[in-house]
């Protein structure tokens, strides 16, 4: 590999928006994991999406439409999961078609080339602007420093929502917390990651690191590594074989999942468990 190209400004860029993206997915995965709301995520990631094309089709900033598009699903997604007659799962999957389809439609509608749209849809992690690293790099600070700031109300609520209502704990306040962070890490990392991709690199750090501790603390930093991880290899990988970094990095992420999986302490548990359940 040709040292020199770390020269390049576009580079520097890369490498600095997979590192903060790496942090701020992998630190959002924990939720995503560890609250059982993997759907969630999903239709969150597709609604960016929908509103980042409906800012390419109109003519105004394609991330501005993204986060707008993200707010406006995290009210829909977080009174339905609440209070909703239907399943959480299948609200929520009402609205992931919607989104879907909405995203579709404005690509449908999108006059002349579809460049910009087929780039929002993989990634490219290598046009990004030092704007949009700082920008990325805002929303990692935020994300982190919420995390530490209330990681016991954080702990709380996700051990157990109603419990944490009955001590004080704005659980729900926190819920609806989570699902914005959620947004606003899914809109910065749309450009780099890709509409259809970045789910992946918020779930699988958080999955492997659930993988290799009991631990919430720990799992925090082993996410945010292994989204770090995927990123740099992901990007290096790119540029070596030069296929789309976006599909890269998610396929690094999962490679580093499956590992994590195989040298898991949690499988020889489960296995012990088996076994000593076959003498009951």
């Amino acid at each position: 590999m040709d040292l020199s190209i770390l020269g390049y400004q576009f580079m520097q860029n890369a490498i600095l928006s997979a590192f903060l993206g790496g942090i701020a997915c992998g630190t959002i995965g924990v939720f995503v994991v560890l609250m059982g709301m993997p759907f969630i995520g999903v239709c969150m990631s597709h609604a960016a999406f929908a509103g980042a094309l409906l800012g390419l089709w109109l003519g105004f900033n394609p991330l501005l439409g993204a986060f707008v598009a993200c707010l406006i699903a995290a009210a829909i997604i977080g009174p339905l999961a609440d209070r909703g007659e239907l399943s959480p799962t299948t609200s929520v999957g009402v609205i992931f078609s919607l989104m879907l389809g909405l995203a579709f439609l404005f690509m449908g509608l999108m006059p002349g080339s579809k460049s910009g749209a087929l780039e929002l849809l993989w990634g490219s992690i290598l046009t990004n602007t030092r704007s949009e690293v700082i920008l990325l790099g805002i929303v990692a600070a935020v994300v982190v420093g919420l995390v530490i700031a209330f990681y016991k109300e954080f702990q709380a609520t996700i051990f157990n929502r109603d419990m944490a209502l009955a001590v004080g704990i704005p659980a729900t306040a926190i819920f609806y917390g989570i699902l914005f962070l959620t947004g606003a890490t899914i809109t910065v990392s749309l450009r780099p990651i890709g509409g259809l991709l970045i789910f992946s690199l918020i779930l699988n750090p958080a999955a492997a690191a659930y993988q290799l501790t009991y631990n919430m603390k720990r799992m925090f930093f082993l996410s945010a590594g292994f989204g770090v991880l995927s990123g740099w290899i992901g990007l290096m990988l790119s540029y070596l074989f030069n296929i789309p970094s976006g599909a890269t990095i998610v396929i690094t992420s999962s490679v580093i999942f499956a590992i994590a999986t195989f040298f898991s302490p949690k499988r020889k548990v489960k296995r012990w468990q088996k076994a000593a359940s076959r003498f009951n």
